[in-house]
């Protein structure tokens, strides 16, 4: 099988022939049709990401989309020619997704959403369990709740999303330039340059506080400040020193989000599995949608599709078409 291989940080990436895996007990043997990209991919292969335990040389790609090709012993919730996506390799010593090929865990796949492409699908996995994982599994979102997000990139999108599907009040705090997009998402958009935390939590809560604070930039410090009494922060980016005396002082709660656990410690997996139905569910509902980058990569073209993450010129998520 052909497939992109990440030799080191100084490395180009180098499109390789393969031997084709097979399906292992409790595997699944899928023929990749889209592979998304994220930008932990890049931290990877400039070996900035060792929470991700992928020793390169190693083929790279979290999420993908395709079909299934084969089943190994075990496996009874999939067969051949069944259309599924999901957050299955690319760190841990798993075999990433830009490759035509990838033997996953059946438990990190669900059935793809029926009004959903290959490249659609392919752009949902990391940043849908991020968020579920956090507003649903933590937080426990329910209807009127005010939540605030902080940073309304990909996983932000989606977190706003998932808020108004179960009929919280969703607001997004980010730069003026994304307000238009937030927008469009049914949320209201704060300029957080321009206004301080007390201005929109009086503004907004009438100085109450969010219900939920969903933290996606690493901005735990406003987060704190924002939270109501015995409410709930939730971040995915939690890795700076901060005073918890603002949360303490107000009696909530802080859960911190790890999406990349089950695939590297094997424990947990059944559940992103369980998340990606909820995906399925709420995407042919017509209640999330990716936003995907226009551009269209192979991968003959990983390394433009690498550029365009850290140029910041990419208008949603990119994914790489994987010819067959």
């Amino acid at each position: 099988m052909d497939a992109v291989i990440s030799y080191g940080p100084d490395a180009p990436l180098v499109r390789e022939i393969l031997a084709r895996p097979e399906a292992g007990p409790g595997q699944v043997l899928v023929r990749v049709k889209a592979s998304g990209v994220n930008p932990l991919d890049l931290k990877i292969r400039s070996g900035k990401a060792p929470h991700a335990k992928h020793p390169l040389p190693a083929v790279l790609g979290m999420d993908l989309a395709g079909t299934v090709e084969a089943v190994g012993v075990d496996v009874t919730a999939f067969a051949p020619g069944d259309e599924v996506y999901g957050l299955t390799g690319g760190i841990g010593g798993l075999q990433g997704s830009l490759a035509e090929f990838a033997a996953v865990d059946a438990d990190l796949l669900a059935p793809k959403p029926a009004n959903l492409t290959m490249r659609e699908a392919a752009a949902l996995p990391l940043v849908f369990i991020t968020a579920w994982e956090g507003l649903v599994d933590r937080a426990r979102v329910r209807a009127g709740q005010k939540v605030l997000v902080q940073g309304a990139g990909g996983v932000g999108q989606m977190v706003i999303q998932i808020a108004r599907a179960f009929d919280a009040e969703v607001y997004a705090a980010d730069r003026a330039a994304q307000r238009s997009q937030i927008e469009q998402l049914g949320a209201t958009a704060i300029d957080r340059h321009c206004t301080t935390v007390e201005e929109y939590v009086d503004d907004y809560t009438k100085g109450r506080g969010f219900d939920i604070v969903y933290d996606t930039v690493g901005a735990l410090d406003p987060s704190f400040n924002a939270v109501m009494r015995f409410g709930h922060v939730v971040s995915c980016l939690g890795w700076s020193t901060h005073s918890l005396a603002p949360l303490s002082f107000r009696a909530a709660s802080y859960s911190g989000v790890f999406t990349l656990l089950p695939m590297l410690t094997g424990q947990g997996r059944e559940r992103h599995g369980q998340i990606l139905r909820e995906a399925t569910r709420l995407s042919q509902a017509g209640k999330i949608a990716p936003r995907l980058d226009p551009r269209r990569y192979t991968l003959d073209s990983v390394a433009e599709a690498h550029r365009a993450i850290e140029d910041r010129s990419a208008a949603g998520k990119i994914v790489i078409d994987i010819a067959q």
